[in-house]
C-alpha cells in the first residue's frame, strides 16, 4: 500500500523490518538499507534499468533478500515544491509495483539528494569513475537517511 504521510507508513510497517531507500531514475535505480533498529542507511547496488517487470523483480529479489519491510521512495520535486514530469513517473512506478507486491511504500522529498551524494563522495577524494558506479545508491542512503532522521524525531517526541 502507498502512504503520503510518513505516520501511516511506520504505522504499517513490520515490527524489527529494515526499510529501502530506492533513487529511481532513468537508466539506474539506487538501493539502500536500513538497520532494522531503523537508525542508519547504508548504501547497497544499484539496479541498471531495463523492464518495468524485470526492474521489478530485481528489486523484489533485493527487498526479500534483506527482509525489507518498507520502501521509501525519492521523489523528485522541482525546487519549488511542484511536482512535474520525474514525479509522476515515481509515482506511477509504486503504483505498479504497489499492484504486484503487498509492502509499504512512502515517498520523500529528494531534493538535492544527488548533489549532497556527489559532495560526500568528492570530500572522500573518490575517482570520477567510482563517483560514477556508486552515485545512485548513495543518493538512495541520502533519501533513506532523511526519512530515519525524521522517524528519530517521532519517536523522541512520543
Amino acid at each position: 500500500m502507498i502512504y503520503e504521510e510518513i505516520e501511516d507508513f511506520v504505522a504499517a510497517l513490520p515490527q524489527g523490518a529494515a526499510v529501502a531507500g530506492i533513487d529511481l531514475g532513468t537508466k539506474t535505480i539506487g538501493v539502500a538499507v536500513s538497520d532494522r533498529m531503523l537508525s542508519v542507511a547504508s548504501p547497497l547496488e544499484t539496479i541498471k534499468r531495463k523492464k518495468f517487470g524485470i526492474d521489478a523483480a530485481a528489486l523484489q529479489a533485493l527487498l526479500a533478500a534483506r527482509e525489507i519491510g518498507g520502501i521509501v521512495l525519492g521523489l523528485p520535486r522541482n525546487m519549488d515544491g511542484t511536482e512535474g514530469p520525474r514525479c509522476q513517473s515515481t509515482r506511477a512506478f509504486a503504483r505498479n509495483f504497489d499492484n504486484l507486491h503487498s509492502i509499504p511504500i512512502t515517498f520523500w522529498d529528494e531534493r538535492l539528494s544527488t548533489v549532497a551524494a556527489e559532495k560526500a563522495l568528492l570530500e572522500a577524494d573518490t575517482t570520477r569513475k567510482r563517483r560514477a558506479e556508486v552515485i545512485d545508491h548513495v543518493a538512495a542512503a541520502y533519501i533513506l537517511q532523511g526519512l530515519l532522521d525524521r522517524l528519530s524525531i517521532m519517536r523522541s517526541r512520543a
